[in-house]
Formats: structure tokens, C-alpha cells, sequence
């Protein structure tokens, strides 16, 4: 395959900077009030309990014993970063409360056949190890590394996304998610000085730089490789509209995943993928900067936004700027589209007070072909959201 990849122009740059509050960041503190008293309702609400993945007609049920999923981690990390802006111990007395279920989790292998170790567990432990200095979390989460190297294909160079590693309908399958649960390998090696882990994450990343990203710069959200021979096969959708249709989701986790790893590894294609990537995301946005759940759907098309897709891209374009320099015209072109894409989310796609309504964000998707968790609240949405939030308004220590 070649690797020339088409970098699009911003087209009608200009609805960027026509919002003359943006630069005010009163609204940012205001919309952190209204995250923390949310997040305070579902305190009392869950107790010690995990949240559903999405809310069913808006309520987050809660989940216990075997129906742990992959996104546990989203609500512990809300309650650190919580923590971590208001030093108010109801939040950590609960995440350390988690942290001890994390490792629990991993000890015993409990739902952890998958790839999403880095979203269970960068967020959970890592992060309560970088706050607190944890070592029990610590602990969990090196346990979670070795673990998901164990998903390491040799010949093909990839992480298995899901799935039995020796059953032919799974094996070989990367999707374009697991850019998120790399930091988690980058951070092993730094606190163990083994260089496997980031060896095998940087293997990783450059095979989704090479299979997942086509020459337009969209990005497929599966693709298939031979784990026998190495060689590339096909790529595929799961959560997206079509095969060769691109997922709004999936091009968000590209915008940050590809930028992370441009943090461990300083290597500047990927930081260059990340731009890449953005201006098509940029371009097939609609008037009010929240995207559609798939970018092939355009105005008038009756189809669903997806508030998820949204608060991950801003996350991606907050981290991508972070390394460009100052005057650079692209940083402030993607610093007021981050800006305008969460102002949108903040004034339109947030919830009431009631408490009706569980989540941070509403109109989100999270699998359409599979009629799962469609124009609901969901974690990954609501934490990005709140990350977003957290960056724009202090220095904050990145749990990735």
C-alpha cells in the first residue's frame, strides 16, 4: 500500500472564529459546575457501583458482576479528574474503592480478553497512581500491560482488538480504538524500564498509520491482518455506516490516538497524521460543529449526531496543539475549531439538572449497526467531555 495520504484544506475556516464569546472562558468554569453536579447525582445514585456503558432513555442502569464491560474506567477517571480539580475526598474515597475492583478484575481475568486494558485501566489506575501515588493501582495497572502485550500478533505487528487470539473469525483484527490503549504500554516502560512494551506499541501504531488511514484520510474502523504471513487483507467496519464509509468515532480516536503517540514516541508523521486526519473531520462538519455518527451523512440526511465522537475530537485537537509552536496558523485554526466544537457541545448537547437525566452529554451513539445505545448519554463521551473541559481550564497531568 502506499502511504501518501491526502491532506485536505480547511474549507470555510472562517465559522471557526465567528463566535466572539469563545475566547471568554467563563462558560468553561460554568460548564465544570454543571459536570461535577451530575457527576454528584449519579454519587448518590451508584454508590460503589459502575454505570452502563449508555443510558437506556437516559438513565445509566447500574452494572455489577458479569455485566463489567469495557468502560468501567470512564466514570472512575471522571471521579479522579473530579478529585483532582476540587481535592474533595468523596470522589477518591469512591475511585480507590474501584481501583481495588480494577485489580481484582485483572488478578482474576475477569472480561479482560480485549485490547480496551488501556481504557479500563490508564484511567482507573494509572491515573490514581499519578494523583495519589497509589502502588496498589500501580500495581493493576502493570498487570494490565503485561496482559495486553500477551495480544501481540509477531508477524502481523498488531494488537488483537477482541477476541479468542487462536480463533480464525477474530484473529488479525486491529481497529483503530486501540491508539488509546497504547499509552498504557508507553507508561510501563517508563516505570519499568522494560522497552518491550513501548516497542510493541510503536510496531502497533505504525501499522494503523499504514492500514487504517486511506489515501483520502479517512480511516477505516477494522482492519484485517494475516497473523500467519504478515500481510494485510482487508479493511472492514463494525460501528461505522459502510466498509469504505468513515466513522465518526473511529477518525476522533485517530485525531487523539495518532497524537498521543506522538507524545511517547516524537515521531512527527504521526503528529502530522493527527492534522491530517482533523482537516477531513473539520470539513464534513455540520453547521453547528457536532458531527453526524458517521462523516458520509451531511444536513437533511436524518441521521443521528454522535456527542461522543465530538468531546473525543476536541480531547485530540487540545492534545495536537499542545506541540505545535505558538504562531503557527494551523495551531490557532485548530485551537478555535476545538474551541467551537465544545462551545456547541456545552450549549446544545448537555443535560438538564434533573435527575432524569444521568449523563454529561446527550445525542450521543454508541453502536448504530447494532441498535446499541443510540441518541443516549454514554461514559466516553461524558468523560471526554469533562477532560475537554479540564485542559481548557488548568494544567492538567494527562492520565493517558
Amino acid at each position: 500500500m502506499s502511504n501518501i495520504i491526502k491532506k485536505e484544506r480547511i474549507i470555510n475556516h472562517e465559522r471557526f472564529f465567528n463566535n466572539e464569546d469563545i475566547a471568554n472562558k467563563d462558560w468553561v468554569e460554568n460548564a465544570i459546575e454543571h459536570v461535577l453536579k451530575k457527576i454528584d447525582q449519579n454519587l448518590s445514585r451508584l454508590g460503589e457501583d459502575f454505570p452502563s456503558a449508555s443510558t437506556k432513555d437516559l438513565k445509566y442502569e447500574k452494572v455489577r458482576g458479569d455485566d463489567i464491560d469495557w468502560t468501567e474506567g470512564f466514570w472512575t477517571g471522571m471521579l479522579w479528574l473530579a478529585y483532582g480539580i476540587t481535592n474533595d475526598h468523596k470522589y477518591k474515597r469512591i475511585a480507590d474503592i474501584q481501583v481495588k475492583r480494577f485489580k481484582e478484575r485483572i488478578e482474576k481475568q475477569i472480561k479482560t480478553n480485549t485490547h480496551d486494558l488501556g481504557f479500563l485501566y490508564s484511567l482507573s489506575c494509572v491515573s490514581a497512581y499519578k494523583l495519589t501515588g497509589n502502588q496498589e493501582a500501580k500495581g493493576a495497572a502493570l498487570l494490565a500491560a503485561d496482559l495486553l502485550i500477551k495480544r501481540y500478533h509477531e508477524k502481523a505487528g498488531i494488537l488483537q482488538a477482541w477476541g479468542d487470539l487462536s480463533n480464525p473469525e477474530e484473529s488479525g483484527r486491529m481497529i483503530i480504538d486501540c491508539n488509546l490503549n497504547l499509552p498504557l504500554l508507553y507508561w510501563a516502560t517508563e516505570e519499568t524500564g522494560d522497552k518491550l512494551y513501548a516497542t510493541l506499541a510503536r510496531n502497533h501504531v505504525q501499522n494503523a498509520k499504514k492500514y487504517l488511514v486511506r489515501h483520502d484520510a479517512s480511516t477505516f474502523h477494522t482492519y484485517f491482518m494475516d497473523v500467519v504471513t504478515g500481510k494485510p487483507i482487508v479493511g472492514k467496519t463494525h460501528q461505522g455506516y459502510s466498509d469504505d464509509s468513515c466513522w465518526s468515532r473511529g477518525q476522533a480516536w485517530g485525531i487523539y490516538g495518532f497524537a498521543l503517540n506522538y507524545l511517547y514516541t516524537k515521531d512527527t508523521s504521526l503528529l502530522e497524521l493527527s492534522k491530517i486526519l482533523t482537516n477531513y473531520f473539520l470539513n464534513r462538519l455540520p453547521e453547528d460543529h457536532v458531527c453526524f455518527w458517521d462523516l458520509i451523512f451531511t444536513e437533511g440526511d436524518e441521521q443521528e449526531r454522535d456527542s461522543s465522537a465530538a468531546s473525543t475530537s476536541v480531547c485530540g485537537l487540545l492534545e495536537m496543539i499542545k506541540h505545535l509552536p505558538i504562531l503557527d496558523e494551523e495551531r490557532v485554526l485548530y485551537e478555535h475549531a476545538a474551541l467551537a466544537i465544545l462551545k456547541s457541545l456545552s450549549e446544545n448537547y448537555t443535560t438538564t439538572e434533573s435527575d432524569q437525566e444521568h449523563g454529561l452529554l446527550l445525542h450521543g451513539v454508541y453502536n448504530k449497526p447494532r441498535g446499541m445505545g443510540i441518541d443516549e448519554s454514554n461514559l466516553w463521551g461524558d468523560y471526554y467531555y469533562f477532560e475537554a473541559l479540564v485542559r481548557l481550564s488548568r494544567s492538567w497531568n494527562l492520565y493517558w
